[in-house]
């Protein structure tokens, strides 16, 4: 088994809480009325921009803090929570930033350090892989074309979640037959965004539709055969690994809503046993839960980062680590998601009809919490899981969604 030292620190968990958390709280201060305007947070997407968040993990001698894959686990995923207590929609836009800045780690090349050192700069990475009835597997229509001395991108991609906050967007191709991710800039000519993403939750993910009409791609921006490309990747795990943040962020924002609206709470019930909700034992009952489901979502999210913490630190190709991280991300999956459904359905039991008011809009928890869960279907996921304990089954690897370590075009 590949093993490796862990890199000393180029930045402490305080200077990175310090410079961040103001930021989180800032962009907390607006969720409600952004969920009521359905107005897609642009300018919060800037403000993490020049705090840098996008090169947490860029190292320092490309302009980058240095964060180490323990921070990033440990640390940077904790700061996901809080992020996602913030505004969920947020690091679910993010996450294929993420990943792209991963696999540029990992590639180590001399176009992966231009990419490195543009993520330091506050380059964000979005990213256009699935297609309205087709998928995100080898079956796309988009296709990267020879015309004349140009290679040119045509299709049309749904959930291009996070595009519209980004620089440049990922898009997984068809070329001659053989699937290639290519990195198109987000305002070039022939790229066209639209917000029409409908789900019932994680409404301001930005993930609607993006069409590439005649798009030219330099050669340098053909990254390999990316989404599609067979075997097993560091990505699926990494990528669920956001998702279950994103849960863990929204349930802490479920309880500390449910804390608020209690001890702000005057009126009761007339069969109560208290004369004020936060008093009420059966009340208290409902935030002890709602507090341990908190606690819970956040703690499989941290043991699925050890197991990546291991498994990149290691180069992120040993078999077995990849199975472990894998496997990890999968049972976190059914821990997470059946922890925050409940919690955020269980917080209306501490108040009247008044709790359902569309201007707290306390149901947004639900819907956001429901919206994201249904992200790689636990259902799927549970059963591979039980295959592979049983009988030794191969994982769901969702191929990977970026370059990867290695591998140019």
């Amino acid at each position: 088994m590949s093993s490796s030292t862990i890199q000393t620190p180029a930045v402490t968990d305080d200077e990175l809480r310090e410079r961040f958390r103001p930021t989180f709280d800032r962009i907390a201060e607006g969720a409600v009325q952004r969920e009521h305007e359905r107005r897609l947070p642009f300018h919060e997407v800037q403000w993490l921009r020049e705090a840098r968040f996008g090169a947490l993990r860029v190292p320092v001698e490309f302009g980058g803090f240095g964060a180490t894959i323990r921070q990033l686990f440990d640390l940077l995923i904790d700061l996901l929570i809080d992020l996602a207590a913030a505004e969920s929609n947020l690091p679910q836009a993010l996450r294929v930033h993420w990943s792209f800045v991963e696999d540029q780690r990992l590639a180590g090349d001399g176009r992966a350090r231009h990419w490195l050192a543009a993520a330091a700069d506050g380059t964000l990475v979005g990213n256009a892989i699935t297609e309205p009835g087709v998928g995100a597997a080898d079956r796309y229509r988009t296709t990267l074309t020879r015309k004349g001395g140009d290679w040119v991108l045509d299709g049309i991609k749904y959930y291009s979640t996070g595009s519209l906050y980004a620089d440049h967007i990922l898009v997984a191709a068809d070329r001659d037959g053989e699937r290639v991710s290519v990195l198109v800039d987000a305002r070039q000519e022939g790229v066209e965004q639209t917000d029409d993403w409908d789900g019932f939750g994680q409404r301001l993910t930005a993930s609607g539709t993006t069409t590439f009409t005649g798009v030219v791609v330099p050669e340098d921006r053909i990254l390999g055969p990316g989404y599609g490309a067979p075997g097993r990747t560091y990505a699926t795990a990494y990528l669920q690994l956001v998702q279950l943040a994103v849960l863990a962020g929204i349930a802490r924002r479920a309880e500390a809503d449910a804390v608020d609206w209690v001890r702000a709470r005057t009126r009761t019930f007339t069969h109560a046993v208290a004369d004020l909700p936060r008093h009420d034992p059966l009340v208290q009952q409902v935030i002890g839960k709602l507090s341990a489901a908190a606690f819970g979502a956040r703690a499989a999210v941290l043991a699925v980062a050890d197991d990546l913490d291991v498994l990149l630190d290691a180069g992120a190709d040993d078999p077995e680590l990849l199975d472990r991280a894998e496997a990890s991300a999968a049972r976190a999956q059914s821990v997470v998601i059946g922890l925050v459904l409940d919690a955020t359905a269980q917080l209306f039991e501490v108040g009247g009809a008044s709790i359902t008011s569309s201007e707290a809009a306390l149901d947004r928890h639900w819907r956001n919490a429901r919206t994201v869960a249904a992200h790689n279907p636990l259902i799927y996921k549970q059963q591979a899981v039980g295959a592979h304990v049983l009988n030794g089954d191969p994982l769901p690897y969702a191929w990977s969604a970026g370059r990867r370590p290695g591998v140019i075009a």
